[in-house]
């Protein structure tokens, strides 16, 4: 009697053991699936994308990759010029709480918050740097302008300044 007690013990520790196992796969496999379809629900293909290439650290220290987003009927576009190892974002910005920014200009940081792009531009000026805020109307980002320049050398020379502190800083041509 004792013996088939404990065999019938056994099955179902068994059964529930197996059991278990499944639904635990099954739910994993579902949460998968679910976010998988959620995942190209949400892409649409006649976005444009434009992924910077990737080079290694010790020669540009660049690593963006942007994709955009469709604001109402308006598609935000942004292009990169490449000229030997500099990479120039060129975007239309607004500039926020007022001030004046040139054509080339460096940027410490992109930010979909507000409140953070204003503390990274404290964190700039209690550096010594004459940093403004100006926002990508397009893409809804603020960008935190260290510094603004009139040409291109001055800028890519401010910009490697700059990266001793922010390694990612990059160059930004203001387009109107």
């Amino acid at each position: 009697m004792k013996k088939l007690i404990l065999m019938g013990i056994a099955l179902i520790a068994t059964v529930s053991f197996i059991s278990c196992g499944t639904s635990k796969e099954a739910s994993w496999k579902a949460a998968y699936e679910k976010a998988k379809n959620q995942e190209l629900y949400t892409q649409d293909d006649s976005e444009p994308v434009e992924v910077a290439p990737v080079t290694p650290r010790e020669e540009t220290q660049s690593y963006t990759s942007i994709r955009q987003r469709k604001a109402s009927t308006t598609t935000t576009t942004t292009t990169t010029a490449k000229s030997s190892s500099n990479e120039i974002r060129q975007e239309r910005l607004d500039v926020v709480g007022g001030g004046n920014i040139k054509a080339y200009n460096v940027v410490a940081g992109s930010f979909k918050s507000v409140d953070n792009a204003n503390k990274r531009r404290n964190e700039l000026v209690e550096k010594g740097y004459s940093a403004q805020l100006a926002k990508n109307p397009d893409a809804g980002m603020y960008r935190v302008i260290a510094s603004s320049h009139d040409t291109k050398e001055a800028a890519t020379s401010s910009r490697d300044k700059l990266r001793s502190i922010y390694k990612d800083a990059w160059l930004l041509y203001r387009t109107y």
